[in-house]
């Protein structure tokens, strides 16, 4: 018997599709299979809202979400798993090679696990009525997310090993990649407008979660937790949206990165406002370091001293991941510092430093992304003990 829970959230068009074992992906000889969680797959939508009258109403603002329920969880909190600009949350489906993706790594280890679509981006429904303009990722914007070493745009692309292919057209993997690219809500802090209900109802109707974001995703998560800290158990920031307040643009060579003249987060890490203490009338006006950490490392946009702080987040378990050839590696220390500036503790963890080497932005579709993906869950697990 399915308990009240269950049936709850894989009820209506999300109820159970199909059992599958987490070990039927593995490929160790049956009999030295330990005995893992099987689960149950279903979709449900939450948030949303009528608009118009008569014959033209119609639903806005509403999300999908695919769920992985184990039959028995043995992880006291789910997590939730947001992507980034372009993308589905087919990105942690399955790999662009095939394999498992990090949707069926975490419920193998007894996570009960949710996968949404952005509001206004692929299975969650488009409306460029409801959310204004949309844009097409373009074949550069996704050489450039994967990190095509041979351009060189930042030093430590030339470190990129772990992609399943070659990173151009006609690749098996990338023609995957490429095909699973999906128009996008163009204004970004419109973007987070939107999409700010419907993670706030996905985890009031699922609980305090972990919330797992990537890349753009990233102002998301941070918000959550400043607004509804109660619901948000930990924090984990796969290469979030950043640097903090200006945008970074790379172009390879000696003078390799240039920062936006263009403010791009005020909140430094978030276009809407966060909490900080004490409140100020206008929004800060952000310092930049002299230099760099260290070799490769851009310098930093932080908040002048003393800074204000963020008390809502400073409770809530934090990890920043990023990979060692990806461009996010030049700064997302930069992210690292102004949290710890604004007084949230916060772990930074770089794979290289934990002997995972060679992978780039697109980590949970890379050859050792079930490898990143324990990592990841070792620090949840060390973290919610």
């Amino acid at each position: 018997m399915r308990s009240t829970t269950r049936k709850r959230l894989l009820s209506g068009a999300g109820r159970v599709l199909a059992s599958v074992a987490a070990l039927a992906l593995a490929s160790a000889a049956p009999a030295q299979r330990p005995e893992r969680p099987s689960y149950q797959t279903g979709l449900f939508f939450v948030g949303g809202r009528y608009v118009g009258e008569g014959a033209a109403r119609t639903m806005v603002g509403q999300m999908y979400v695919q769920a992985f329920e184990p039959d028995r969880p043995t992880r006291p909190h789910p997590i939730v798993l947001i992507h980034g600009t372009g993308q589905t949350g087919n990105n942690f489906l399955a790999t662009a090679d095939g394999r498992p993706g990090w949707a069926h790594d975490f419920a193998a280890r007894g996570y009960r696990v949710y996968v949404v679509d952005q509001v206004g981006r692929g299975r969650s429904g488009t409306s460029s009525a409801a959310y204004g303009n949309y844009a097409a990722p373009a074949l550069p914007f996704v050489q450039l997310i994967l990190g095509v070493p041979e351009a060189g745009l930042w030093p430590q692309v030339k470190l990129h090993t772990q992609w399943p292919g070659t990173m151009q057209p006609g690749d098996p993997a990338f023609d995957q990649f490429m095909a699973s690219q999906v128009e996008f809500v163009a204004d970004a802090a419109r973007t987070e407008e939107i999409n700010l209900p419907a993670n706030i109802a996905l985890l009031e109707r699922i609980g305090p979660a972990i919330v797992l974001t990537h890349s753009q995703s990233g102002v998301f998560g941070w918000k959550l937790g400043n607004d509804r800290p109660d619901l948000v158990k930990a924090l984990v920031a796969v290469e979030p949206n950043g640097p903090p307040f200006h945008d970074v643009a790379f172009h390879g060579g000696r003078e390799w990165f240039r920062h936006s003249d263009a403010m791009a987060r005020a909140s430094g890490i978030t276009r809407l406002p966060l909490s900080f203490e004490p409140a100020a009338a206008e929004p800060t006006r952000p310092v930049l370091q002299g230099r760099g950490d260290g070799p490769g490392l851009i310098p930093c946009w932080l908040q002048p001293e003393p800074a204000r702080r963020l008390p809502k987040l400073a409770g809530i378990p934090t990890v920043i991941v990023t990979g060692e050839a990806s461009f996010r590696a030049t700064y997302d220390h930069c992210t690292s510092r102004f949290l710890a500036q604004a007084g949230v503790p916060n772990t930074h963890l770089r794979l290289e430093a934990a002997g995972i080497r060679g992978n780039g932005h697109m980590m949970m579709m890379e050859k050792n992304s079930s490898e990143v993906a324990g990592a990841i869950a070792d620090w949840i697990e060390a973290k919610l003990r």
